[in-house]
């Protein structure tokens, strides 16, 4: 009962400060998305396709968070983009007070589109809200086709599924039906994008749908 009510308190804090987040991006007006997925699934890969293709479009910032090392960071800054690194030093996930802090680093006015890609991780980060719009989760065919019945919680708290490296489903025994199946049983009002990272299909249509929220808001 005790890890109950600490947990419980934990939460409570974490939403108070994200409800301060959310406030500041609506008064900066700035949507916000908050990248969820496994390792390895292509996170910092649909970030930078993301930049690339819609540099003409939207004003970027991104927030990174990480276990250990700013080598994603690095990644996105040879974009030229504001970009802020959160090392959690063994966190599983990051937290709302977390991002109030790196926030602190970025001139948010001048910022359409706050991208902030979570540590990588399917289970903690589906229990704390950053003060973000929207949850994206990042399945990658490489994962198999299971993922959503694993994580439902992550799934059910995303509103939108980036299935990213179709280019390697000729070489997988990935079943594209059955991932989007699972994923829509778990959640039926997600929006699903089949996108490759390597050659580009896919991002345009994740990215107007990106600009329509924004528009939307």
């Amino acid at each position: 009962m005790s890890v109950i009510t600490v947990e419980r308190k934990v939460l409570e804090k974490n939403d108070n400060i994200a409800s301060e987040i959310r406030k500041l991006f609506f008064d900066k007006k700035i949507f916000s998305i908050n990248l969820v997925s496994s390792p390895g699934s292509g996170k910092t890969s649909l970030v930078e396709r993301t930049i690339s293709n819609s540099k003409d479009k939207l004003r970027i910032a991104v927030v990174e968070g990480d276990v250990q090392t700013d080598l994603d960071a690095k990644r996105v800054d040879a974009f030229g983009v504001p970009v802020v690194q959160i090392v959690t030093n063994g966190g599983c996930h990051l937290e709302a007070g977390l991002v109030r802090d790196a926030l602190k680093s970025l001139n948010l006015n001048s910022v359409d589109l706050l991208i902030i890609e979570n540590v990588g991780n399917l289970v903690c980060p589906a229990g704390y809200d950053l003060g973000e719009d929207l949850k994206v989760v990042v399945a990658s065919t490489t994962e198999g086709d299971d993922k959503p019945l694993k994580y439902p919680a992550m799934f059910r708290n995303s509103s939108a599924l980036i299935i990213n490296k179709i280019d390697l489903l000729p070489y997988l025994k990935c079943d594209m039906d059955a991932l989007k199946s699972n994923a829509l049983k778990i959640n039926p009002a997600l929006k699903i994008f089949e996108v490759s990272c390597t050659t580009d299909a896919g991002i345009n249509d994740w990215i107007n749908w990106l600009l329509q929220k924004i528009k939307a808001k």
